[in-house]
Parts: C-alpha cells; structure tokens; sequence
C-alpha cells in the first residue's frame, strides 16, 4: 500500500466539515482565498465552494506584470468549474512604487514582497466581506518552510496543511480540479520561469518520501539512508526543517508574569470566559 493513500471520500468529508464547523465557530459564513492558478489554491477553492455553496466564496486573482497568463487562465478554469465569486487585483502598481525604492532588490526579496502585499489585499477583503481568509499551503511547504512568513503561510484557517503534496494531487484529482493544473509543474509564479522543485533542489515526490518517513514514521537519517534515499538530501531536507521551525509557530514571547501566552495560556479558538 502506497504510504500516502487515502480514503478519498472520506476525507473530503473531514476537510469540507473541518472548514464549515471551524469557520462557524467564530461566527463566519463566507470565505475569501487568493487563486494563484496553482493545484494548492483550487483544492482549497473546491473544498470551499462544497462547505459554504460557491455563492459564499470569494476567489482574487492578484497577478503581477510578470505573472505567467497560463496561472491567469488556470485561476479562471477553477472559479468556472466551481462556480466561485471572484475578482481580480493587480498588484503590480502596488508593489513597483517599494521596487522603485529599492533598486537593489533581487528577485527573493521581491517575491517576499509580492507574496506579503497579496496577503494583505486578501485580509483588507476579508474585513469588507465578513469573510474568514483561507490558508492554501500543504503539509509539505510547512514544513520545509517553502512559504512566506505572514504572505501565503498567514491565515485564519488552512483545510489541507496536512497534506503532503503527493495527497494534494490525488486529492484534486478525486474532487475535479481541472487536469492542466494537476499535471504542471508547480510554481509560486514569483518570477518568470520559477519553479517549486527548482528552487527546493529536488522533486515534490522525493520530498513527500523523506518527509513522511521523518515525521509520521520517525526514522532517523540514518535509517532513512539505508532504505536507498541520497544522503545529501535527506540532510538538506534535516537542515532546511530545522532553520523554517520559526515560520511554523507563534512568535516567541519573553516569559514575564505566570501566565503567558503561547506558553501557559493555551486554548482553542473556541475558549471563552
């Protein structure tokens, strides 16, 4: 048995109730999430449109001049399939007036931005709205910390940060999301030509195979080794996990008083005095 199947229907059902009980709790019955044209972003919408009804989801599309038009045309694919409300922001006027400010910026940091100015137009949405900002990165980006701390890793809640990559696939698949998205390469489309697995250094695949034996098996490197993965990536993977633990929890707060948040005040969303 393949370590990464599921029960498909089923957990359909946990994510689309996941998202309707989770956004209920705290009084929300729309949502809104940025569509990149990406597989991460159309599971999320499709997951969506089934727990709120199409009616009550607000797909953006934010592109930048350098933006690919296939994403464009992708994102437009999945608000036809599901139905979705959407609209589009361009944010190049946006994000040239900071890039004219800084001529020195090189691409990482004009990603960072784009990602964080996206994330803002989503949750200033969110408060004209009413609606509760959906996270769209999977299990496999948490992980190695292949986002944008408070850009595309900031959310209010996230239905598939669970998921490896390999899952996210097969899930789409299951649910519908058109197949130009499933079967391209996956990529942020922070600038031209970039691609996830370039810039990682290896494929989603091998990722999801060390990963998945490093944290739901956990095996040593070692042990990971004998079983014929390459070495070196293993210890990238071990490396790169270690240094994005930060992007993956709360700031740190310095301890002063007895109870302190994060540390000793910890409770649901759902406590209450």
């Amino acid at each position: 048995m393949d370590k990464f199947e599921m029960d498909l229907t089923l957990l359909e059902d946990v994510l689309v109730n996941f998202l309707r009980e989770e956004a209920g709790k705290v009084g929300f019955k729309k949502v809104v999430l940025g569509l990149s044209g990406g597989i991460d972003s159309a599971l999320v919408a499709f997951l969506a449109a089934k727990a709120f009804g199409p009616e009550n989801v607000l797909g953006i599309m934010m592109p930048y001049k350098s933006s690919s038009k296939e994403s464009v045309e992708h994102a437009k694919l999945v608000i036809e399939k599901t139905g979705i409300q959407s609209k589009t922001v361009e944010i190049t006027p946006m994000v040239e007036a900071y890039f004219n400010m800084n001529p020195d910026m090189n691409s990482l940091r004009k990603g960072n931005k784009m990602a964080r100015e996206r994330m803002s137009i989503l949750f200033d949405n969110s408060a004209v709205n009413g609606a509760l900002v959906l996270g769209t990165s999977n299990k496999t980006e948490i992980l190695l910390g292949y986002s944008t701390q408070f850009g595309d890793s900031a959310s209010a809640i996230n239905p598939i940060g669970d998921l490896y990559k390999t899952q996210v696939w097969e899930l789409s698949r299951h649910m519908g999301v058109p197949h130009e998205l499933i079967d391209k390469k996956p990529s942020a489309d922070l600038w031209e030509g970039q691609t996830d697995e370039q810039d990682l250094g290896y494929s989603y695949r091998m990722a999801d195979d060390i990963l998945y034996r490093l944290v739901d098996e956990r095996k040593t490197p070692a042990e990971i080794e004998a079983e014929g993965f390459n070495g070196e990536i293993i210890k990238k993977i071990v490396r790169r996990m270690q240094i994005m633990q930060y992007k993956r929890v709360m700031p740190v707060i310095a301890k002063v008083t007895d109870r302190t948040p994060g540390t000793d005040f910890k409770y649901p969303r759902d406590w209450s005095v």
